[in-house]
C-alpha cells in the first residue's frame, strides 16, 4: 500500500477537520461522539481517504451508515477524493490525529478481515456474576408453542462456541421462562466447556458494580472483568433505563464483546424498540441479533408444566389430574404463580395430612383465584379514566388534541400498558387506530410527569387502585 508523501499531511488534516465539523453539525453531538468521534485519519491511497476505527464492530456500523456521507462531504472539499476506506486499528496502537505525519509515513495494518480468537478463561464463572439456580436447566424446561423458538435459540447458543446470533435477546412477561433459559445456557456451557468464562447477572447488579467501581475509582478493573467474559448474560436490561452513565458503560462493553466474537444474551420484559428510557443507540444494538418473544402460556403448556412439577412432588403428595387441569385453566398469568399454587396445595397435604382434592385446592387458593377471576380490559381502563376526568368514552378514541382530552388519554394508554398484557400496537388500535409510537410517547410522557406533578401522580395511583381493587 503506497501512501502520499508527508508533505500532503497538512492539507489533508485540515480537510479532515472540516469534514468532522460538518458531520458534528449534521448528525448532532451525541451521534458524532458515539459513532464518528473514534475515527482516526491515517492517510490516502490513490483517490481514497484511509480512516481507522478502534473496533471491527464500529468499522462495520460506520461503513453501513455513514461512509457514503463522509465520502460526499470530503469530495465536496476535495474533488480528487472519490472514496473512503475504513480499516480496523485498535485504539491502543492507532496513530492519534494530532500526529498525522506518523500515520502517513508507515503502512497501515489491514485488520479489516481479522477476527480475534476466542480465548478460554481459567474460571467458568466470575465472582461478580449472580449464582445459578441448579433447577433451571434445559432438562427442566417444558417446551411448547409459546416458547419453542426461545428454547431452540438458547440451546444453539449454549452448544456453539462461536455466536450463532449476537446478541440473543429474549423478552416476555414475568414468569414465562426468560431467566430459566439464561441459567440453562450457563449450566450447559459449564458442562461442555468449563474453561469458558460465563458471567450471568441482573441489570441492577451490573449497575451496582459499576457505581461501586466509580466510587472506589477502579473502573479499569470493572471493564476488565466484564470485557474478558466469553459469554455475558444480563437479565432484565430494562432496569438500566434512565441511568446515563451505566448505559454508556453497558454500550461500550457490548461493543467490545461483539467485536471480540464473544456471545451476549439479554432479557427484558419487552422488545428492544419498546424499552423506554434506553438510548436509541442501545435499542438498535439490542435488536441487531435474534430477538425472540416468549409468548404467554397456553392451557396445554401450563398443564404440561404442572404435570412435570407434580411428578417431582409425587413422594410427598399425590396431586390428582383433575386438580392440575383446574389450576391450568384458572391461573393463567405466569408460570411462577402456577408453580407457587401447586406448592401451596402440596404443603397443605404434607403439613396437615389431608388428601388433595379439588375442594381442598379451591379452599387453599381462594385469595389467588379471586384475583384471577376479574381481568382488566382496555375498555375498563378507558371507561374509568373518562369518568375520573369527566370525559366521554368517545374522547378516548377521538382525534381531539386539546390538553383536557389528550392528557387523560395518555394516562389511559399508560395504565393499559401497566395493567394489561397488550402490546403497543394493540393498545394503539384500541385508542382510535393510533400508531404504536404515539402510545410509546404517551407512556414516556406520563412517566416523566409522575415525577414532577404530584396531582397527576395521585390521579394515576387512584385509578390503578380503582381498577385493581
Amino acid at each position: 500500500m503506497k501512501l502520499r508523501p508527508n508533505s500532503a499531511s497538512l492539507g489533508l488534516d485540515q480537510q479532515w477537520f472540516q469534514v468532522q465539523t460538518m458531520l458534528r453539525s449534521e448528525f448532532g453531538e451525541t451521534t458524532y461522539r458515539t459513532w464518528l468521534g473514534p475515527l482516526q485519519l491515517a492517510g490516502v491511497e490513490a483517490d481514497r481517504v484511509l480512516l481507522t476505527a478502534p473496533t471491527r464492530f464500529l468499522r462495520d456500523w460506520i461503513a453501513a451508515h455513514y461512509a457514503d456521507r463522509i465520502r460526499a462531504l470530503w469530495h465536496r472539499l476535495n474533488p480528487s477524493i472519490a472514496g473512503v476506506a475504513l480499516l480496523v486499528e485498535p485504539a491502543s496502537t492507532a496513530a492519534p490525529l494530532a500526529a498525522p505525519s506518523a500515520a502517513l509515513s508507515s503502512p497501515i495494518p489491514a485488520r479489516a478481515a481479522m477476527t480475534p480468537p476466542l480465548e478460554a478463561s481459567p474460571a467458568p464463572e466470575a465472582e461478580i456474576g449472580a449464582p445459578l439456580d441448579p433447577r433451571c436447566t434445559f432438562e427442566g424446561f417444558v417446551v411448547g408453542p409459546p416458547n419453542e423458538l426461545a428454547s431452540a435459540a438458547a440451546r444453539r447458543v449454549a452448544e456453539l462456541a462461536a455466536p450463532p446470533f449476537n446478541p440473543l435477546f429474549l423478552y416476555g412477561g414475568v414468569g414465562l421462562g426468560k431467566t430459566h433459559l439464561m441459567h440453562a445456557i450457563a449450566w450447559q456451557i459449564r458442562r461442555q466447556n468449563p474453561g469458558r468464562k460465563v458471567v450471568y447477572l441482573s441489570a441492577e447488579k451490573f449497575m451496582y458494580q459499576f457505581i461501586k467501581a466509580l466510587r472506589f475509582k477502579d473502573t479499569m478493573s470493572f471493564k476488565d472483568l466484564f470485557r474478558s467474559a466469553d459469554v455475558l448474560m444480563v437479565d432484565d436490561v430494562q432496569f438500566i433505563g434512565g441511568k446515563g452513565s451505566t448505559q454508556e458503560e453497558f454500550f461500550h462493553t457490548f461493543n467490545t464483546l461483539v467485536d471480540r466474537g464473544r456471545q451476549i444474551v439479554i432479557s427484558a420484559d419487552r422488545s428492544p424498540s419498546e424499552l423506554l428510557g434506553l438510548e436509541e443507540r442501545i435499542r438498535s444494538r439490542l435488536g441487531w441479533g435474534l430477538v425472540v418473544d416468549i409468548h404467554p402460556t397456553t392451557y396445554e403448556l401450563r398443564l404440561d408444566i404442572l404435570r412435570r412439577k407434580a411428578s417431582l412432588l409425587a413422594r410427598e403428595a399425590e396431586v390428582p389430574d383433575r386438580v392440575l387441569e383446574f389450576l391450568a385453566a384458572r391461573i393463567t398469568a405466569n408460570v411462577r404463580e402456577l408453580e407457587g399454587a401447586l406448592n401451596r396445595i402440596a404443603a397443605q397435604a404434607t403439613l396437615v395430612g389431608r388428601a388433595i382434592t379439588l375442594e381442598i385446592a379451591q379452599e387453599v387458593l381462594q385469595d389467588l383465584l379471586r384475583f384471577h377471576e376479574r381481568r382488566i380490559t382496555i375498555e375498563d381502563i378507558q371507561r374509568k379514566v373518562a369518568e375520573h376526568y369527566g370525559l366521554r368514552m368517545a374522547d378516548m378514541v377521538s382525534a381531539r388534541r386539546a390538553r383536557a382530552v389528550a392528557r387523560p388519554r395518555q394516562v389511559a394508554m399508560y395504565l393499559a400498558k401497566q395493567l394489561t398484557p397488550r402490546s403497543l400496537p394493540e393498545i394503539g388500535r384500541k385508542f382510535g387506530g393510533r400508531d404504536h409510537t404515539t402510545v410509546m410517547h404517551a407512556i414516556r410522557r406520563i412517566e416523566e410527569l409522575r415525577a414532577l406533578d404530584m396531582t397527576l401522580n395521585e390521579d394515576v395511583e387512584q385509578l390503578r387502585r380503582l381498577l385493581t381493587g
